[in-house]
């Protein structure tokens, strides 16, 4: 695999579109459960109020989708790194791959932060499991687009 910028390039925009797929399959949740029941959207949420010393009783989704989508691009690099590290990634079809990778982003940058960053246990949540397995599912979808753009876009 070449990496050059137009890879590198590729794989933020591969990482963006896989966020957008996953944020317009989550509004439908924000809309029931509101903002805590997002929960990558609910730590954006306190992490702008924090870092721009903003009021946390006013909604910025505008840092709540920077962060998200940034967090997402960024995601498309670490597909790409895997690609590097495990030349063998190359051979698992699409829908596994992309259900491995988008489970392992979700167990590795969601599970252990979500409690320090919003003070909730994402396993006694006040909204029972319905935002874990939102977070979950919409991690697994994240996955599938992203592997499937990357193929698509990337010469791997």
């Amino acid at each position: 695999m070449q990496i050059d910028l137009y890879t590198i390039l590729s794989s933020l925009f591969a990482g963006f579109v896989s966020t957008g797929v996953m944020t317009i399959l989550e509004i439908p949740f924000w809309k029931r459960w509101g903002l805590t029941g997002i929960l990558e959207w609910h730590e954006n949420q306190i992490l702008t109020c924090k870092l721009f010393r903003l009021a946390s009783n006013n909604l910025h989704f505008w840092g709540i989708f920077l962060l998200h989508f940034l967090n997402g691009s960024l995601g498309g690099i670490g597909l790409l790194v895997a690609f590097i590290l495990i030349p063998t990634l190359k051979v698992i079809p699409l829908l596994p791959l992309g259900l491995l990778y988008g489970f392992f982003l979700w167990i590795l940058t969601l599970v252990p932060i979500h409690k320090p960053i919003t003070g909730i246990d994402l396993w006694n949540h006040p909204l029972g499991k319905g935002p874990a397995v939102v977070s979950l599912v919409g991690h697994t979808i994240y996955g599938i687009t992203l592997a499937t753009t990357f193929k698509l876009i990337i010469t791997i």
